[in-house]
């Protein structure tokens, strides 16, 4: 393995676990869940002997970090994508449905990037990634970090709220015209808010809403469930469904349709829509 940055701990008042102290202080790796993985994968060392996630950081400690010297140079994947908006510091990029966002698979939006955004002409530049997740079956917008400076800046944008999210699904059943959701996920706090558009009697599903929904946190599949729990899940979905309400080849009715927030550089104010995908406007013809 070969070291490439090393970070000296200095005062903290109290022990902390290094994945949690490790967040920010390399240039390479700026993200939580990247820490994460370089620990698991061997590449952090405190004190010059191999790190785990459960280890504590104390005062004086030092902290390297590595990258394995074999080369990755694999296939590339050419996956042609549509870029809603791009500078030098960021992007915004339209997800398809049936696709993940990153992982260990070869074909996500995560390896396709570098062959769809232009390489940033900031000193700190680096390979573009994701700084948030939409699920494999969910069609939207997604926010992409082009430096390493960018890619921590959105991600405390993100832990403040201030980005703003905005989705649509259609889902099952009578619904209330508004409403609010407060229903924990692994047992943390999960807020929704959300708002139906329009209503049509279905003779299979009884009724089905075209629903725009606000997440005001971020919970796995938090949107899902939370319609699920109030007895109305999204039509199309495999994992929260009603008994005999599955509807099959279709794929999910989920739609991150918008995302506002000030550019953390530039200080615009920045929103970005999606228009709604054409499953939507059959059942929808008016949006």
């Amino acid at each position: 393995m070969k070291k490439i940055e090393t970070h000296n701990v200095k005062k903290i008042l109290i022990p902390i676990r290094l994945q949690e102290y490790a967040v920010g202080i390399f240039k390479t790796i700026p993200t939580k869940s990247g820490i994460k993985k370089a620990i698991k994968k061997g590449f952090v060392k405190v004190n010059g002997k191999t790190a785990t996630t459960a280890l504590y950081i104390n005062e004086g400690d030092t902290i390297h970090l590595y990258e394995s010297e074999q080369k990755n140079e694999g296939k590339q994947f050419n996956f042609p994508l549509e870029i809603l908006f791009e500078d030098i510091y960021l992007a915004v990029i339209y997800k398809p449905a049936g696709i993940l966002v990153s992982g260990n698979s070869f074909a996500t939006i995560d390896n396709a990037l570098i062959q769809n955004l232009q390489k940033s002409a900031l000193t700190d530049a680096t390979r573009p990634r994701p700084v948030h997740r939409l699920d494999y079956p969910t069609s939207g917008l997604l926010l992409i970090g082009k430096t390493t400076e960018s890619i921590i800046a959105l991600n405390q944008l993100f832990e403040k709220k201030e980005i703003q999210k905005t989705y649509y699904a259609i889902c099952i059943g009578k619904m209330e015209k508004n409403g609010e959701i407060d229903f924990s996920i692994d047992d943390k706090n999960a807020f929704t808010s959300f708002e139906v558009i329009q209503t049509i009697k279905s003779p299979r599903f009884d009724f089905l809403n075209l629903v725009k929904l606000y997440p005001k946190t971020g919970r796995k599949h938090q949107l899902r469930k939370h319609l699920f729990a109030i007895g109305n899940p999204i039509l199309g979905d495999k994992e929260y469904f009603l008994e005999d309400k599955i509807l099959k080849g279709k794929g999910l009715f989920l739609h991150a349709s918008s995302l506002s927030f000030t550019h953390p550089f530039t200080k615009e104010k920045i929103i970005i829509t999606k228009e709604l995908p054409k499953k939507f406007k059959k059942l929808f013809p008016e949006f």
